[in-house]
């Protein structure tokens, strides 16, 4: 399964985005959204999954996302929020994804059997961080994340 995974758009939804979004079952978007229109777009190409992050909170059209999201992706537990300060701790010893956004800075880490990953910002550029999103590719036996950069 192709899942694809972005965050900090701030209301910028770019074309390389969409073009490297093409194809994935699932959409993932990590918080500061910007507008519900965002939303809208990612929702035409795959099942979405989204949590409002800081910049959302006080948007009306943000009111029912919720700031932490638990789901199952092709039998991998995820957690999904949008500070990596905001996971909790203990961490429940079952979730073997952990998303985050916030920092701009594209992560991807594997601790023990637990991967935790930042696509970075999609949106506008911040400072000389790099403008990218994560694609996923999921079998039950093995997640393979990459990083895209949209800019360079």
């Amino acid at each position: 399964m192709k899942v694809g995974v972005i965050s900090d758009t701030h209301g910028l939804l770019r074309p390389e985005a969409l073009a490297a979004l093409q194809g994935c079952e699932r959409i993932i978007h990590a918080g500061d959204i910007g507008s519900p229109e965002i939303l809208d777009v990612l929702a035409s190409i795959g099942e979405l999954h989204v949590v409002r992050g800081n910049n959302d909170l006080q948007a009306e059209w943000a009111g029912h996302l919720a700031d932490c999201l638990q789901f199952d992706l092709g039998g991998w537990p995820v957690l999904l929020v949008h500070d990596i300060a905001d996971v909790p701790a203990p961490l429940d010893p079952g979730v073997r994804l952990v998303i985050t956004g916030h920092s701009h800075k594209p992560l991807i880490e594997w601790r023990g059997e637990r991967l935790y990953l930042n696509p970075g910002s999609a949106g506008r550029r911040r400072f000389k961080l790099p403008v990218t999103l994560a694609l996923l590719e999921l079998s039950e036996q093995a997640i393979e994340p990459r990083l895209v950069r949209l800019l360079e």
